[in-house]
């Protein structure tokens, strides 16, 4: 005798009955984000659950200010369903709390770029780098088919003089970097250098012509991202 499958779900302060074929997708539906941030993280986090949920078709762009004021990167790439899911400020612990709004589409790949924010909230290298394996592992246990990629955090110039919660940590840039390659050697991750090409020759410095004020990059900035990127995504069939 077959017997089917039911569970109990409260959704809206209503119990209700569905069928257990269908209780992944209704989960995936009421899922939200209770992690609490800025106005603007928690602005940005509301907005996306307004958009069309991710599948597995899209490419996320995921995490802080440089991924947000990339604005439209399917036009920067030439790439059809590349979707922006960087929020300004971000952290690698607000990334973590907001992966239910991605990773339960199996998006077909994610490029995470994370840990500068965890900088300037005075962590250690080794600090921000644990932070941010956290969210590495979360991805690739939620989503195991989707083709990861880790981009390696970017350099700082602190001549600016703007951030003053990043000043005297430019060598730490490089310093988690060497923590998050070794990583995802050892666990087979795809892992995207990006730090040596914004450098000053001989430095660990953001150069100053791909940038707007010590972090931000300039368009000459977002060109050479792209022109880095596009090898990667390529391999995304």
């Amino acid at each position: 005798m077959k017997f089917k499958v039911f569970f109990l779900l409260l959704v809206a302060g209503n119990m209700q009955c569905v069928d257990a074929q269908q209780c992944g997708q209704e989960v995936q539906r009421v899922a939200h984000v209770t992690y609490k941030a800025s106005d603007h993280y928690n602005a940005k986090v509301a907005e996306f659950e307004q958009l069309p949920a991710i599948t597995s078709a899209d490419i996320v762009m995921l995490g802080n200010s440089l991924t947000e004021f990339g604005g439209d990167w399917s036009d920067k790439l030439g790439r059809k369903h590349v979707v922006n899911r960087g929020i300004i400020g971000d952290t690698s612990t607000g990334i973590y709390h907001r992966l239910c709004q991605i990773l339960p589409g199996k998006p077909r790949a994610v490029f995470l770029l994370c840990g500068t924010n965890d900088v300037s909230h005075n962590l250690t290298p080794r600090q921000v780098f644990e932070n941010c394996c956290q969210v590495i592992a979360k991805i690739r246990k939620d989503a195991p088919e989707t083709k990861l990629f880790v981009q390696s955090l970017v350099p700082i110039n602190e001549s600016f003089g703007r951030w003053k919660l990043l000043r005297g940590k430019t060598n730490h840039i490089p310093a988690i970097n060497k923590l998050l390659k070794a990583y995802c050697k050892r666990h087979g991750i795809i892992y995207v250098d990006l730090f040596p090409h914004f450098v000053e020759k001989g430095t660990n410095v953001l150069r100053t012509d791909y940038t707007t004020d010590g972090i931000h990059f300039s368009e000459e900035g977002y060109g050479v991202w792209v022109s880095v990127l596009k090898p990667y995504l390529d391999t995304v069939e």
